[in-house]
């Protein structure tokens, strides 16, 4: 069952990742402080022009990307959400990503730092033909075994 927060600044950037296109990107960039930092798998900037060309560089690369948030739950100033990322590959295979995000809120409710945690080992590479097959063998082997 979906939990999802009361707080307005919660509210509005789940309904900015969950309505985000090309043309939304202003609108969800407003939600955050001048000098965010933006940390995921592939990225690290800081600034809002700087997460605009991350998500710019998303809408360039990849086909119908979306977000579904599953949870969103806050305290104080940080915020947690659980979200699916959903998108197109290059010749249209669908994929499907988990992760969490963690959100701090500045004092003027902005949004002052935003992580991303997936594992892009199973959640990505795993999942592409010919890494994928390097990448079960290496968790099969790795993976503890009951005794």
């Amino acid at each position: 069952m979906p939990l999802f927060s009361s707080d307005p600044r919660m509210a509005a950037v789940v309904t900015a990742y969950e309505a985000l296109r090309p043309e939304t990107v202003p609108a969800l960039l407003a939600l955050y402080s001048p000098q965010a930092r933006f940390k995921d798998p592939f990225n690290e900037v800081q600034g809002r022009a700087a997460i605009g060309c991350v998500f710019q560089h998303m809408f360039d690369t990849l086909g119908a990307p979306r977000f579904i948030v599953g949870q969103a739950v806050s305290e104080g100033d940080a915020g947690f959400l659980t979200w699916e990322f959903l998108f197109e590959r290059a010749g249209g295979a669908r994929m499907c990503i988990r992760g969490a995000t963690h959100l701090h809120f500045a004092a003027d409710g902005s949004v002052d730092l935003h992580r991303d945690y997936w594992d892009a080992a199973e959640e990505l590479y795993a999942k592409l033909p010919v890494l994928g097959v390097v990448m079960r063998a290496l968790q099969k082997k790795l993976a503890a075994r009951p005794r």
